[in-house]
This record gives structure tokens, sequence and C-alpha cells, in this order.
């Protein structure tokens, strides 16, 4: 895994939302991005994070943050967890997890001493030119919404 780093260009994607749409993260130029891949929808973990940018929101949108959500689940499943949970930001389907590869969050990953490759939750913020200003890679998911907020109202 090579994972993107501070300073690094975001790689230009385009993938289906919860609604079947595609979204493109070059429509958000002008505004800072956070970019969060997760394992896997309406699992409890990722059902935390997801939770706590909901409820962090209102905060986000003042600091000119748009949240993108990107897992491998297709947009069917993105709708369940969407309608479910009331999230209120977008859902990205990557299910040939070829842009989390790009951002090189696709890897070798451990879980109840099976190895196989997956997702591994790593968050990118990307500036309004488009570069990676912040990587969080280490983090309790009912803590990544706070982390993100923190870090935006400190630049």
């Amino acid at each position: 895994m090579n994972i993107l780093k501070v300073g690094d260009k975001a790689p230009q994607f385009t993938l289906q939302n919860q609604a079947d749409e595609a979204v493109s993260l070059s429509q958000f130029t002008g505004k800072k991005v956070l970019v969060y891949f997760y394992p896997k929808a309406l699992t409890p973990g990722c059902t935390t994070q997801a939770c706590g940018l909901r409820d962090s929101k209102s905060e986000l949108d003042e600091l000119n943050v748009v949240v993108l959500g990107i897992s491998p689940d297709l947009p069917k499943k993105l709708a369940q967890f969407v309608e479910k949970k009331e999230l209120n930001f977008t859902l990205l389907s990557d299910p040939d997890h070829q842009v989390a590869e790009a951002f090189g969050v696709w890897g070798e990953k451990k879980f109840l001493g099976k190895t196989y490759d997956g997702i591994h939750r790593i968050s990118f913020l990307i500036n309004e030119q488009g570069v990676i200003e912040q990587v969080f890679d280490k983090f309790k998911t009912s803590e990544h919404h706070q982390m993100i907020v923190d870090y935006v109202r400190g630049h």
C-alpha cells in the first residue's frame, strides 16, 4: 500500500452515488473535500463514523467542507445506509476499488486471524486547489468527525 501524502495532488475520479448518479471530485473545486474511505456500509464502526459526520454537518458546512464517503458497496446498499441512518452527505460506490487503489488505501488486512484485501479506514482532506492537505489514519470511529472539525478550525 502506498498511501497518498500531504502535498500530493488528489487523483481525479467519478463514481456513482447512493442515487446512482455520477459524482466527480472536480465538481467541488473551491471547497475543501473530506474523502473518507470506509470498509462496509451498515457495519457498526462505519455506522458510528458516518453518524458522527452526519451530526457535524452544519459545522462542516460552515467550514466549507464537503463530505464524500467511499466504499466498495453498490449504490443500492449505499441508499439503504443513507435511509436507515438519515445520512446527509454523499456516499460513493467504488466496487472495483480503483479509487481506493489510487489513494493507496486498498491492501492487506487481518481480521480474526484471516488475511484479505480490503479498504483501510483512512480519510483525506483535499484543499480548494485539489491538493491533499491532511491525512487522518489513526482514530476511533467515534472521534473521527471531531478530529476533522478541530483540524479545519485550527487552520
